[in-house]
């Protein structure tokens, strides 16, 4: 074959081109390549023209999918939801390291298996009855259906989104109510008596009052309405990811716990000794603040997750602001009244610090969907405001918890539930399968809605927490009342022996040598 000369310039392009073209196998090739892109620049904008108005625009009752839509739609929400449950899974790392910073190195062993315990029974007494009992139909305080996940069906609900999908993403979130509470019973909590409380907790607990709030037919799902639980407030409880079904639930059962089990042996309380008094000094603290950045990181899907829809796409990006927006606010709000006011006067305390910012990422988990980015700064500085007062309020009622579990996730918990009905803004209704409904937008005290809304949010959230807590203390009175080693309390000798509670019921420490 002749080698092609190509003269500089212009012109030369052009011969070049002239001679390529000439040859039969080069028009060939080049009408195949040209054909290939205008192919594939036709379906993306055929892709492009028929996902705009779903993405973009709110839902329209006249608007109609075909079935191939509707399926892409639904593929699109359940790949959105499997990311968000792989993120909020995470937050186990998170807890761990949390936790186990915390703790005293002696805790340390005994925090790492019980995490990951909590997590093994909570998957399997979730697939078993967990998730029936909180997500199929039966009446308004129970599920009764789907046992074993026999007879479910393949999507859930009216969400599109595949069931089993629905069942990873909702795994996750009861395995972080059952974390929450081990964080509180840190240093003398019996392995034995741990499992039993787990069992309780994920298997009962969460999921049958969860269903009040979450189930298809729960009575707060449906209150407000005709013919239901106090229809004259005209409006359902509320609550977007979880700050009374996950945070609070879990936060008041840490309670319980804590005072059923009492403090650990030897702990000071600043009522008692203000010089020796206070938690003990967490022992690594590099390890719980990383555990606190994961969490964090986790809750992008805990809160962006919840819209169970990818075509939300303008509700997604407000919620992971206003997510992140609370978490700034509550870590500078507790940093600074622990500042000049804390028992460390002129100090920048990293406990609180920390916790700032997870009470503020725990208050807006509810109301991240209806409220600006403006009210979620508010929010957050609240939140670390209730941090601070509540962990001294702790102290002050000689109640040990170690990693401030119910300042953080029970108290903001209960707080963020009621902030929809103070600071939703009347602009955002809902997140649907095909985008976001705004016909029915949610209004607070504060935008002008009047009191209806944060009486339902009061209201509900006062019939779990305390339904919870009384419920919590039985459990818990009822396991440490068993024989060892199955009472909830570990023996004596497992608090003050060498090595501690790690080598006393796991026969290791963290750190050798």
């Amino acid at each position: 074959m002749k080698p092609v000369t190509i003269s500089p310039g212009r012109g030369g392009h052009f011969s070049r081109i002239r001679e390529n073209m000439s040859k039969p196998i080069n028009w060939k090739l080049g009408l195949s390549i040209f054909s290939g892109k205008i192919l594939g620049l036709l379906l993306v904008l055929g892709a492009m023209n028929m996902l705009s108005g779903v993405v973009g625009n709110p839902v329209e009752a006249a608007v109609t999918y075909t079935p191939a839509e509707t399926n892409m739609i639904n593929a699109l929400n359940t790949v959105w939801t499997l990311v968000a449950a792989a993120l909020v899974f995470g937050m186990q790392a998170g807890f761990v390291m949390l936790e186990a910073g915390f703790a005293r190195k002696r805790e340390a062993v005994n925090v790492l298996i019980e995490c990951a315990l909590d997590t093994a029974i909570c998957g399997i007494s979730f697939w078993a009855i967990g998730y029936a009992f909180m997500f199929s139909e039966g009446n308004g305080f129970i599920g009764q259906k789907w046992f074993f996940l026999q007879g479910a069906p393949e999507t859930y609900g009216t969400t599109g989104v595949a069931l089993l999908a629905h069942w990873v993403f909702q795994f996750a979130f009861a395995d972080t109510a059952s974390t929450i509470t081990s964080g509180a019973m840190i240093g003398r909590t019996s392995f034995r008596g741990d499992i039993i409380y787990s069992i309780f907790v994920t298997a009962f607990i969460y999921p049958i009052i969860g269903h009040w709030a979450w189930g298809p037919d729960g009575f707060l799902v449906t209150m407000g309405t005709p013919g239901h639980f106090l229809p004259q407030l005209g409006n359902p409880f509320r609550d977007f990811a979880g700050s009374t079904v996950v945070h609070t639930i879990g936060g008041v059962v840490s309670l319980a716990g804590s005072i059923v089990l009492g403090p650990r042996i030897g702990r000071v309380f600043l009522r008692d000794d203000k010089a020796r008094g206070g938690l003990p000094a967490a022992h690594n603290l590099p390890v719980a603040v990383t555990g606190a950045f994961l969490l964090w990181f986790g809750w992008y899907g805990f809160n962006p997750g919840s819209t169970l829809s990818a075509m939300d796409a303008v509700g997604i990006g407000r919620v992971a602001a206003n997510t992140t927006l609370a978490a700034c606010a509550g870590a500078l709000s507790a940093m600074i009244l622990a500042y000049y006011a804390g028992s460390f006067k002129g100090k920048f305390d990293v406990g609180f610090t920390v916790n700032g910012l997870l009470g503020g990422l725990v208050a807006i988990t509810a109301p991240c969907y209806w409220v600006s980015p403006f009210g979620s700064i508010i929010i957050g500085l609240i939140a670390g405001a209730i941090v601070f007062f509540g962990i001294y309020l702790l102290e002050y009622l000689r109640i040990d918890d170690p990693v401030g579990a119910f300042p953080v996730h029970g108290l903001n918990g209960i707080f963020g539930t009621w902030a929809i009905g103070l600071f939703a803004t009347g602009q955002y209704g809902a997140a649907t399968p095909l985008g976001p409904d705004n016909a029915a937008p949610v209004a607070g005290l504060f935008y002008g809605g009047g009191w209806n809304v944060f009486l339902a949010q009061v209201t509900g959230n006062a019939i779990i927490g305390i339904t919870t807590f009384v419920v919590a203390m039985v459990i818990m009175y009822a396991i440490n009342a068993l024989p060892y080693p199955f009472k909830l309390r570990v023996e004596p000798e497992g608090e003050t022996g060498a090595g501690g509670l790690d080598v006393f019921e796991h026969g290791a420490e963290a750190y050798n040598g």
